[in-house]
Formats: C-alpha cells, structure tokens, sequence
C-alpha cells in the first residue's frame, strides 16, 4: 500500500511496510530539522547477504517516491550504499541507480519499465517517442499521473542511451520549443504569424502552434487579439472574447480588481443580467460571472457594462484572472497590511498580460492567509516587515502549494520581484504550463529562479522590468477596443447570412428559478417522485424533457439524428430504454453558416 499528498504544504509519501512490521526487518533514517525532512527505509537481508526494500517514510522531500516505491514491488537488490537513496545529495561519483524491467512504475495500471521501454522499442510508425503516447499505449500515468515523472525520465534515459533525443518540437510546423519560438520573435522583430511560418516554419500551422504564436505576439507587442495580424489565430473563446459555454452561448466576466465593487456597479451587473436573462454566478475568485449571452448578444452586453466602468476580465484567455484578496488592516482587527489595495495594484498591473497559461494571484493581510494566496501562481502575505512572496501554486485537479521566493519586501520591491517572475515565466515556460510544473522542470527548482529574479544571475533583470513596464504602458481594454471597430464587431453573429437571426437550436430550462442550459442528460437536485407514483413506458413519452426514450422526440434534434440514435438503439437491443449517449443534433444544426455557405453532403466532403 502507497500514497503520496500535501498536507498544510508538506510533502508526505508513504509505501510498502512503512513501520517495520516485518520481523527482523532494519530502519534507516535521515531526518534534518532545519530543512525540514524526516525520511526513513524499512529494509530486511535476503538469503544472498544483499538488502532489499520494504517500505518507507518521506516528509518534506516526497521526491524519491517514484523511484523507491517501484523498488519494493520489483524486490530488487538495494545498492551497497542505500543511504544514497535518501541523503539530500548523492556523493560526487556515486553511479546512478538501475531499475530492472521488472520493477512497477504505475502501481495504479500495473505497468513495469519493460513495458514502458518496450512501446519505445516496437519499431516502424507504431514506436512511442513521447509520454502522451506512452500513456496511450501503457496506460502509465493516466491515472493518478503522480508516476508521470518517471515515465518521463524512463523515456529520455532510454533515447539518450541509444544517442537519440526526445523531439520537444511544438508542433508539426515549428521544430521549435515555446521557449525557442519566444527568442525567434523576440530577436528578429516578427509581427505576423506568415513571417513566423516563412522564416522558422512549414505549412500553414494548426490548432496548436496557431494560439501560441498569437499568445506570444500578444506578450511581446501587446497587440489586440483580435487585430487584422493575429484574428485569425485565436481558439473559440478568444476569437469572441468570452468563454464557450456546452449549450453555444458564452459567458460575460467584467474585473472586479480585488474583489472590491461599489453598490452602483453591483445594480449595473443586475440590471444587464435581467434584461438579457443570464445566469448569474458569484465566482471563487470574487467575480460574478453572468452565462447564457448569445454570441450577437455580447456587444449589447458589453457596451453596457464598459458605459458603467467596467473593463474585460480575460476569463477567456491565457492570461491574468483574479488577484483574490482579504479585507486586510481596512477592516479585520488581525490584518497587518492593506491586501485589499495591494490586490487592486497588482491586478490593475498586470491585467492582460498574455502567458503560457492562465495566471491567479492572491494576497492575504496576515498569517492567517483568508485570501489562500499560497494555492496561487503568485501569492502575496503581509508581515509586519512588508509582504512574503510565494509563487509556484495552484488548484484544479493537480494542486500545488506556492514555495516562497522572498521574505518582508518593501512595496516597490514587491512590484519589481514580481514583474521579474511574471516575464521570465512568459519567456522561458512550455505551452500551456502552469507555474508549478514550470518550476519543477527547472534545473534547480524555485532556488534558480530566486538567483534570477532576486540576484540577477542572468543580468536580465533591467529587460525583464522594461518588457513589464511595455505591457503596463500600452495595455488597452480588449471589449472597449472592439465596441469602437465595426470590423472587429461583424464577428458577433450567429449566421453571416443571417446577421439579426439567433442561433434557434439555444434553448433554456428552468430550474430553482434560474435559466441554465437545456441538456437531455442533466438531471437536477430535486426530491425524487414516489415510487408508488405510475411511470409510462419511455416509448411513449414523446416530448418529454427528463426520461427520454428511444421513442422519444428530443428537443433540438434533428429527423436524421433521431434515426440515427433509434437505429443504435435497435442494435444494443435498447427496447425503448433511455439511451446513455447525448442525442447528437443534426450536422446542419451545428454548424453555423458563417461564411455563408452550405456544408457539403458527407459523400462529397472527401472524395475517392
């Protein structure tokens, strides 16, 4: 048995016979208490006179846990040195471990190293060359993923054994990593996605490298996204400036910075809400969020809220959100500093800074941290000295807790640390990589970084401040800049040819007196009917919007579709029973006309 967690912070891991139970078993510890580790291996002697592993302990440091807990599994033969495996540095020398084939490295699949290695050595097009088709291949790490590490490793020790290296190109069309493309545009003044192409590239790009030119266009110019040069290239929700939401309609987030609002904006925020039926949701990081704007709706919206003072949130972009703030010293009897006005400063500093991926902050007035700023990319505690800077954290399904970069800074020290990290991040990180696994795949972890931002190892410190202080002083509002251009506005529609006519296949429920969307799935938190109470047969419930039948006609579908799912129906011996699958709408019904032609049938789309 083994796991791994963080609790208040800690690494703590624990595998195989973690207290010893075994008889005649051996314990070897290292415990540092001013680095705070306590680490400890169960070992027994086998009948050869070698030691082999049975459990441990690791608190503070869970970094060796991908390779000890395959060990117990494996019974392999511990070194003639075991302390090396959980001293805090491996004397200079000492040789590096081997994992045999048989050891397991994904204790959730069962997967070993020899099959991991084994994916890679197939030959022909079948041969793995990267962890995602490892995954696919294996299923190592495509369940907990807290093996991915070594899958990884694994990888990159086999391709360097044989003289090869692991391709870390973006796509297809750039032999080139983020980072390289970042310095490309940097160094040579590119300004389009064309010049891009012609001068380091092939094709004409794709959904991958297309969105991450534009992100890196948008960090080095500071451009609107929805220019004439970078339009085109944007995903679904920058292209509208809005998140997609399941049902086709999007979603409208105006910035609260730091969570402060005045009673007048909140009766704006309401006002629009009722008058164009949204669905209102008051957010996790202090923002109401207002769902359910058709795309012809959202200029209306917008011009509404931008009249009454409110600006774009970016909930939509890979970009600055929130900066999560406490009351502070203006309210609360244990706030030290003011978290509510240094919120608002930073989140007004860095608002619309494009990056690799979306960036959250918080600041909390004291020890206390209310605002969790520690679970941000960058979080900001006060002290009676100033404010503790932490960077590195975040939520989601893969949590990780912020590591501190610097202690008791001075407001202006404060701006310029984190204008440092914020840029270095932007130029260095990986596409769509959090802070935390960024800083993890640094070669020295939060300690480089601290020598670059801090010590200006690099000598990049004055650059770094000045591409900040370029962001700062040519940042525009993307919603009011697109209100004042009528060609950035003939985007917002539902048909070309049909410019007033909403999408008809958008419907709504209704549901504890709100409107969300329609969904034939959905089944809402109700008291459930009296099993005494008499239900017809699901055949028969023609219309019926909460058990649907294969009889059954469903909302926004169309007769092609219906047949389609009653044949399948037929085929799985279905007999009227509600179908798991979502009904799919009508290829037409889908797909908007916007460039105000008909889709070809299916028969003429890829001819022979």
């Amino acid at each position: 048995m083994s796991t791994k967690l963080k609790l208040l912070g800690v690494d703590v891991a624990s595998f195989g016979d973690a207290f010893g139970a075994t008889e005649e078993s051996l314990e070897l510890v290292f415990a540092d208490a001013v680095a705070g580790t306590y680490k400890k291996l169960v070992v027994a002697e086998s009948e050869d006179g070698t030691f082999r592993l049975l459990g441990g302990i690791l608190v503070g440091d869970a970094s060796a846990y991908g390779v000890l807990r395959p060990m117990v599994s494996s019974g392999m033969a511990l070194p003639d040195n075991p302390e090396e495996l959980i001293l805090p540095a491996a004397r200079e020398g000492a040789a590096p471990l081997g994992m045999p084939d048989e050891a397991v490295v994904c204790s959730c699949n069962n997967v070993t190293k020899g099959e991991i290695t084994g994916a890679l050595d197939t030959g022909g097009d079948h041969s793995c060359a990267d962890v995602s088709c490892v995954k696919a291949c294996t299923r190592a790490g495509s369940t907990c993923g807290s093996c991915v590490p070594v899958v990884k490793n694994l990888i990159e020790e086999h391709f360097a054994a044989q003289g090869k290296s692991v391709d870390k190109s973006l796509c297809e069309h750039f032999a080139h990593t983020r980072q390289e493309l970042f310095d490309l545009v940097l160094v040579h003044g590119y300004r389009t996605f064309d010049a891009i192409v012609e001068g380091h590239g092939t094709g004409r790009g794709c959904d991958i490298c297309k969105p991450t030119v534009a992100s890196i266009l948008a960090s080095q110019t500071g451009g609107h996204v929805l220019s004439q040069e970078t339009g085109t290239l944007q995903d679904t929700n920058d292209a509208y400036l809005g998140n997609l939401q399941k049902n086709g309609t999007y979603s409208v987030v105006p910035r609260i910075p730091g969570g402060e609002i005045t009673p007048e904006k909140l009766i704006v925020i309401g006002e629009v809400a009722r008058d164009f039926g949204l669905y209102t949701k008051i957010t996790g990081g202090q923002r109401i969020d207002l769902f359910g704007a058709r795309t012809e709706q959202l200029p209306a919206i917008w011009s509404r809220l931008v009249d009454a003072g409110f600006e774009s949130g970016h909930a939509y972009g890979k970009s600055l959100r929130t900066v999560k703030s406490c009351v502070g010293s203006t309210w609360c009897r244990f706030g030290v500093q003011d978290s509510v006005g240094m919120a608002i400063a930073l989140e007004l500093r860095y608002r619309g800074l494009r990056s690799p991926h979306k960036l959250k902050g918080g600041v909390s007035g004291c020890a206390r941290e209310c605002a969790e700023a520690r679970g941000k990319d960058f979080g900001v505690i006060a002290t009676e000295k100033g404010w503790n800077l932490y960077v590195g954290g975040n939520g989601g399904a893969n949590p990780a807790h912020a590591q501190l970069l610097a202690a008791d800074l001075s407001d202006d020290e404060l701006l310029s640390a984190l204008d440092r990290f914020l840029m270095y991040y932007i130029r260095t990180a990986d596409r769509l990589q959090r802070t935390s696994t960024w800083l993890d795949s640094l070669d020295g972890g939060v300690e480089r970084v601290r020598a670059v931002v801090l010590d200006d190892a690099l000598g990049l410190g004055a650059e770094l401040e000045a591409a900040m202080a370029t962001h700062i002083g040519g940042y525009v509002d993307e919603w009011a800049a697109t209100l004042e251009d009528p060609e950035k506005l003939a985007r917002f529609v539902s048909f070309v040819n049909a410019p007033d006519v909403p999408d008809p296949h958008i419907s709504f429920t209704e549901t504890r007196g709100r409107s969300p969307p329609r969904s034939v799935t959905a089944r809402s938190c109700s008291v459930p009917p009296s099993p005494s109470a008499p239900r017809p047969w699901p055949g028969s419930m023609r219309g019926h919007d909460e058990h649907h039948g294969l009889g059954a006609d469903l909302p926004n579908e169309c007769p092609g579709a219906r047949a389609r799912r009653r044949r399948a129906g037929a085929r799985s011996g279905g007999r009227g029973l509600p179908h798991p699958r979502r009904p799919t709408p009508c290829p037409r019904q889908l797909r908007p006309l916007r460039t105000g032609q008909r889709p070809l049938p299916r028969h003429r789309r890829h001819p022979r």
